[in-house]
């Protein structure tokens, strides 16, 4: 077949659709939203492991957590010393953290207790936050969705309360930058004594050790011997870490998109019983084809052109809304399921990476299934004897 005689056979598909642009646009109208929904799901999951990735870039290489039971408890601060014979080990800085439950909103603060000086480019840390400097003794830093909800009085104090239930005044110093949310955005980060003083914690305890090395690629190695030497203790590194991070999302985003197929099976069933039933429009108009010289290899190739531009036209519009929706919405309708449900959501600035591979699997999903359930029915009308379709 000529190229010539193929751009004619587009022509005519392209009049063909329009002639029936209510029905094409019904099909292209599902085919995109179905391609919105997979795609959605696709740029979000790419775009929240980018940002984890980013966040984490800072994080100590290993972390050491005591265990009892299968759960944590605080660990010694006296176990440093243990690990004093281990070579490659720069500093180990004891951290306190945990949770604190507001009543007034229902929400779950984590506090952090920190000494970044402590820490090998801690100094840096004031760059995440607005005020550029740390938190002094009785001061806090806030995540944002803190701020937000403990800072509608227009207060610079607030107040948490220890165990005994005695009040604990703190003046907010600043608050971490947006573009640290997705670990700091239900954050108070505060003194290590001030930390301690909350939770009640004594001295010779920390809720974990943080642990940085002199060479990154010699992590695992000494993550093993921190192991060997404290039994009762479980040591993460920042890889683990990172890969726990692309796990949940990319099994999050899977379950999600299995859940979707169910909609993908939904609209080829959909475009088998648009393209199967044709009017009696559509079957005069093979006649007449017939009749002036056209074959059934050429009505065929005609069925397929329509298929191949609504496909596209619906592919285009579909990724493009997918990729404004994560972008200028911050997935707005998906986030939460992949992030997870919580009193204070964290927002963050999600930049969708359109990846080939990523992007060649919605293409697979949905068009090339869209086309194979068009193919019967084509061949159907295709051979249609002109006699009985002009009845």
């Amino acid at each position: 077949m000529s190229f010539e005689k193929q751009l004619n056979i587009i022509d005519y598909s392209l009049s063909s659709i329009w002639r029936r642009r209510f029905k094409s646009l019904g099909v292209a109208v599902v085919f995109a939203g179905v391609i919105f929904l997979l795609a959605s799901f696709q740029m979000t999951t790419k775009a929240l492991t980018i940002v984890a990735g980013d966040s984490l870039a800072a994080a100590p290489e290993i972390t050491i957590q005591k265990m009892r039971a299968g759960r944590q408890e605080s660990i010694p601060v006296a176990y440093q010393t243990k690990l004093g014979g281990i070579f490659g080990i720069r500093t180990i800085t004891p951290r306190i953290w945990g949770y604190y439950f507001s009543e007034i909103n229902g929400a779950n603060y984590t506090i952090l207790g920190l000494d970044p000086l402590a820490m090998p480019l801690g100094d840096q840390l004031v760059h995440a936050i607005d005020s550029n400097r740390l938190p002094k003794e009785h001061e806090v830093v806030l995540g944002q969705g803190v701020r937000v909800a403990v800072t509608s009085s227009g207060s610079s104090m607030f107040s948490l309360f220890r165990p005994d239930l005695t009040s604990k005044p703190l003046t907010i110093a600043g608050s971490f930058k947006a573009g640290t949310n997705l670990l700091t955005y239900d954050t108070l980060f505060m003194n290590v004594s001030d930390a301690r003083d909350l939770f009640a914690l004594p001295a010779e305890l920390a809720t974990d050790l943080c642990v940085t090395v002199a060479n990154p690629n010699e992590v695992p190695t000494i993550a093993k011997k921190i192991a060997a030497l404290l039994p009762d203790t479980r040591v993460v590194t920042r890889q683990q870490i990172q890969k726990t991070y692309q796990a949940v999302f990319g099994w999050r985003s899977g379950f999600a998109s299995i859940c979707l197929l169910t909609a993908l099976t939904s609209f080829i069933i959909f475009a088998w019983d648009k393209a199967s039933g044709l009017t009696p429009e559509e079957k005069k108009e093979i006649g007449i084809l017939k009749i002036i010289g056209w074959q059934t290899s050429d009505v065929l190739t005609l069925r397929f052109w329509e298929g191949v531009i609504v496909s596209t036209v619906s592919f285009v519009v579909g990724y493009t809304l997918a990729y404004v929706h994560v972008s200028f919405f911050e997935a707005g309708l998906f986030r939460p399921i992949l992030v997870g449900w919580s009193v204070i959501h964290p927002a963050m600035r999600l930049i969708p990476a359109v990846d080939l591979g990523e992007t060649l699997l919605v293409l697979c999903l949905t068009v090339v299934p869209y086309l194979a359930a068009t193919v019967i029915p084509a061949w159907r009308s295709a051979i249609i004897p002109a006699d009985s379709a002009l009845n």
